[in-house]
């Protein structure tokens, strides 16, 4: 077994059997194959046969024991890899997602791809860039954004995203330092500068 099935669902091991068929429920009709293209319908067919496998495993006590047991066995490591693999998966979603400009479904494959992988920079920069298609999201948008260049400060293109949210936050000294730092690690950038001088002159007035 190289994929934990807890994981998949997207339900911590000891949620009970009402809040994985809850869960299984809300992912199938996510997920169907039929709400995709025929392009993108064998991949959401795998993906779907993957989710019913967890949960036919795991709604059945029998099972879900024997599996439990065996998911004690495992070595160390080898879930940490299983969710490495399915927030791939669910950064892939998020991509699709947003290049049809759905950017709410976009939002929370990409909620998930953190949630698999907290540490992974690339997952909270599309976050961000999804959150900030609507101006109610500002703050989650800054927020995963500033998560982005935690976890990877020296990538100008998440530090002129971080510079850009927090502009228009009106953090105008938040802005300025995230903009000045996409400068020094990412070089000249017209747009950057051009953010910037913006942030200079509000500083100002």
């Amino acid at each position: 077994m190289s994929e934990n099935y807890y994981t998949i669902l997207g339900v911590p091991s000891n949620a009970t059997t009402k809040q994985i068929r809850e869960r299984f429920l809300q992912l199938a009709r996510e997920q169907h194959p039929d709400r995709f293209a025929a392009d993108e319908k064998e991949e959401a067919e795998a993906q779907f046969q993957r989710v019913t496998q967890a949960y036919n495993v795991l709604v059945e006590p029998n099972q879900r024991r024997q599996y439990d047991q065996e998911v004690s066995q495992r070595p160390a490591g080898s879930d940490a890899a299983a969710s490495g693999q399915a927030a791939r998966v669910y950064v892939k979603r998020g991509a699709e997602a947003y290049k049809k400009k759905n950017y709410q479904q976009a939002v929370e494959f990409f909620e998930r791809a953190t949630q698999e992988s907290p540490r992974d920079a690339q997952a909270w920069h599309y976050l961000a860039r999804a959150l900030n298609h609507r101006s109610a999201w500002l703050s989650r948008a800054l927020a995963a954004a500033a998560k982005s260049c935690e976890l990877d400060s020296m990538n100008a293109t998440y530090l002129k995203l971080a510079g850009e949210l927090a502009s228009q936050a009106g953090m105008t000294s938040r802005a300025e330092r995230y903009l000045q730092n996409a400068l020094t690690f990412g070089g000249e950038d017209p747009e950057v500068q051009l953010a910037l001088d913006q942030v200079h002159r509000n500083k100002r007035s």
